[in-house]
């Protein structure tokens, strides 16, 4: 069984620069403290974006859900929240399952690392043991077709490669919760037609799956719960459908 649960989930990011009360304030007109989402009323020169404000969101077993809002609106924020990589300034997360996170696909990476190495460091950031990597290495091994370029550092790997082998160690077991900030892109347009299929055959196994995505064919696709979010906070969840509609009628002039 898989779950999470956001309760009053806060994210704010403090800005430390020494002009940064001052800039903001006299170019934005912000005073001290207020509803919107720069609060440049802090201590000192500190000036406090708030990233996302009182989150209450539950998640469970078969969920499909499609996170919408325009940029900025705190999606992939809540992404971050999601799979531990930001810690709640306000509230508690809590759950169960094993969450994997193509969102930051390069965390846990060692320069120096030969591409083996990453694929160890990289599973275990995931949640794996060694001995789960070490399982699943040669189908990442087959799968990245780097070949003999595994024996190298990944400081000698272009972009492209270097992506290509994070993919396949995010993509290479099926956690209990996916979390992707839209779809990845990875190499040629071959590569890429076997990446898509091994991201759907994946997308069909997990037990929650949460999508950021601004293309609402692949939402209407995959997701059928919906999350819109505005100025970080949630504005409403439900069918998708009903998300998505609301959310156009929102950037409507």
């Amino acid at each position: 069984m898989a779950r999470l649960r956001l309760s009053g989930v806060s994210v704010d990011f403090p800005v430390f620069t020494a002009q940064s009360k001052g800039l903001i304030n006299t170019l934005l007109g912000f005073g001290k403290h207020g509803p919107g989402r720069i609060d440049a009323a802090g201590a000192g020169r500190r000036v406090q974006v708030h990233a996302l404000r009182d989150i209450d969101l539950e998640l469970n077993d078969g969920d499909r859900v499609g996170l919408i809002g325009p940029n900025g609106a705190g999606k992939s924020t809540l992404l971050r929240v999601l799979s531990g990589v930001y810690e709640p300034t306000a509230g508690s997360i809590s759950g169960s399952g094993r969450v994997s996170a193509l969102t930051d696909l390069m965390l846990g990476m060692d320069p120096e690392a030969n591409g083996y190495e990453f694929i160890q460091t990289r599973a275990i950031v995931m949640g794996l043991t060694g001995a789960e990597a070490r399982q699943l290495t040669p189908d990442i091994e087959a799968f990245t077709e780097l070949g003999d370029y595994l024996h190298l550092p990944v400081r000698t790997y272009s972009s492209g490669m270097l992506l290509r082998l994070a993919f396949a160690v995010a993509t290479a077991n099926a956690p209990d919760v996916l979390l992707m900030d839209e779809m990845v892109g990875v190499g040629d347009a071959q590569f890429l037609a076997k990446a898509t299929a091994r991201l759907e055959a994946l997308m069909s196994q997990v037990k929650i799956l949460v999508l950021a995505s601004h293309n609402e064919a692949i939402l209407r696709k995959v997701c059928d719960k919906g999350v819109l979010l505005s100025a970080g906070r949630i504005v409403k969840v439900g069918p998708l459908e009903e998300c998505l509609q609301a959310h156009l009628k929102g950037s409507q002039p």
